[in-house]
């Protein structure tokens, strides 16, 4: 079979990993949007360097946009086959694949009013909304550790990873003329102590490997850590300094873990007397998918329901899904704290939030996940003095706070260990994707000290027979 890399290469966005089979099938493990490079980022996206009918079958580890965000633009332009996941997966991509829909719509209409005052012709939006809820007919979805016969000569197994609801290591079983090849591919990989998701599994032993590296060369705080800081930052903001706390926060997983742990706050005592808003409609649904799946919580989660039926849920915290009732956040004058997608900053309702309050320095931004380079979100981690948000300058006068362990992604001791599942003898080869290079070299020599071999870093477009 072969192997071609055209996406999350040297790079942590646009996971898409072409198989071509002996027997002429082709299939896609995830079929993500690159993310976080301006109008770099809508090109990459169009340029696809497959025809999107010549896909049998796309295999999808979980359904973050980076790795589900292309589905409806390849079935827009002639992708019929199936998309084979989890439930949950399914589920949330149901919500997700909509919503990036109904932005790429936005933003196109945004975008075109742009051109048409430099005298361009407009243009199209990668996938209207109706092309997501229409692409949903493709979905089959399969249970956590049960055999799935794509074709008789492909299987395929999917093993929990933790990464979010839903996300799992796919592993495949190829019948080839010199007999089955195992190739496993983590997708992302959650740490092995999760606030609201069972811990990742192991999953059955591979001849192939590809696996991330987003944090390949970080490491996390623990969570009780983690959630002291974010007392102390919500004390220090709200309580101390009278101000505002806004939350960047990706619509699943992380506002369902920074909501848990406020919910643990309030049923402790501790959470200061302050009203919390979740400013998304994206995150209303998807915590209302949460509470269609506990099968997938831990059992911290699942004794707790057993006194408190709703973690995601208490008196002081109020979910928001209209407009109107977005801009009223920005009326509010004493402390709030508002909950807002997107988590790199680069679109959504929480830029608005930043232009309100990124100036006041009674104010914090509080980041609590990955961004990207070139995002909004990396320049002010970064120190930024100024920024540009909807084409207007804002100093940077806000407090600027950062706790790394709301992350889905685990380190890079939490990813090898996690990788030890598998005999490093048995292993024939690894392939190293979702990183910045620099972060992947660094992460290639600490597996190699762990006793893990042959192991490389693709580029983008970059093919391998295996």
């Amino acid at each position: 079979m072969k192997l071609t890399f055209y996406g999350a290469a040297r790079e942590v966005t646009g996971s898409k990993i072409l198989i071509e089979t002996e027997h002429g099938k082709n299939l896609l493990l995830d079929c993500g949007q690159f993310q976080g490079k301006g109008l770099e980022t809508d090109e990459m996206n169009r340029s696809l360097a497959f025809t999107p009918a010549s896909i049998d079958h796309i295999i999808l580890s979980h359904a973050h946009i980076d790795h589900s965000g292309l589905i409806p633009f390849l079935f827009r332009n002639g992708f019929t086959g199936s998309v084979v996941c989890t439930t949950a997966t399914r589920d949330l991509c149901s919500i997700m694949l909509a919503d990036s829909g109904k932005i790429q719509e936005h933003d196109t209409i945004t975008f075109n009013k742009k051109r048409a005052r430099k005298g361009l012709p407009p243009v199209k939006p990668l996938y209207t909304q109706a092309d997501a809820v229409a692409s949903m007919k493709l979905f089959i979805s399969v249970a956590y550790d049960r055999k799935f016969r794509i074709d008789e000569f492909t299987t395929v197994r999917f093993t929990n990873t933790g990464h979010m609801l839903g996300s799992g290591v796919i592993t495949l079983e190829l019948k080839e003329k010199d007999g089955i090849k195992r190739l496993a591919y983590t997708g992302d990989i959650g740490r092995p102590v999760n606030r609201i998701l069972k811990s990742p599994e192991p999953f059955p032993q591979a001849d192939f490997l590809i696996t991330e590296s987003t944090y390949g060369d970080r490491l996390h705080p623990t969570l009780t850590e983690s959630d002291e800081e974010l007392y102390r930052v919500v004390h220090h903001t709200c309580v101390e300094k009278r101000g505002k706390l806004i939350i960047p926060a990706f619509s699943v997983g992380r506002t369902q873990e920074i909501v848990y742990s406020f919910n643990n706050l309030y049923n402790a005592g501790r959470l200061p007397k302050v009203d919390i808003y979740v400013d998304s409609p994206l995150s209303v649904n998807a915590t209302n998918i949460f509470r269609m799946h506990p099968d997938c919580f831990n059992d911290n989660v699942r004794e707790l329901m057993l006194s408190d039926p709703d973690p995601f849920g208490f008196n002081t915290l109020f979910y928001n899904t209209s407009v109107e009732g977005s801009k009223s956040l920005n009326e509010i004058r004493g402390p709030v704290i508002i909950i807002s997608s997107s988590g790199m900053m680069e679109a959504g309702r929480v830029k608005h939030h930043l232009a309100n309050s990124i100036s006041n320095p009674a104010n914090t931004v509080l980041i609590v996940g990955y961004c990207a380079p070139a995002t909004l979100g990396a320049r002010i981690a970064k120190g930024a003095t100024e920024v540009s948000i909807h084409g207007n300058k804002y100093p940077v006068r806000a407090d600027i706070e950062k706790i790394e362990s709301y992350s889905g992604h685990g380190d890079y001791r939490e990813m090898a260990d996690y990788l030890l599942c598998q005999d490093q003898d048995k292993l024939k080869d690894i392939f190293l994707v979702h990183g910045e290079y620099e972060t992947q070299i660094r992460y290639s020599s600490y597996l190699e000290s762990k006793g893990f071999r042959n192991i490389n870093i693709p580029a983008q477009g970059m093919s391998y027979t295996i």
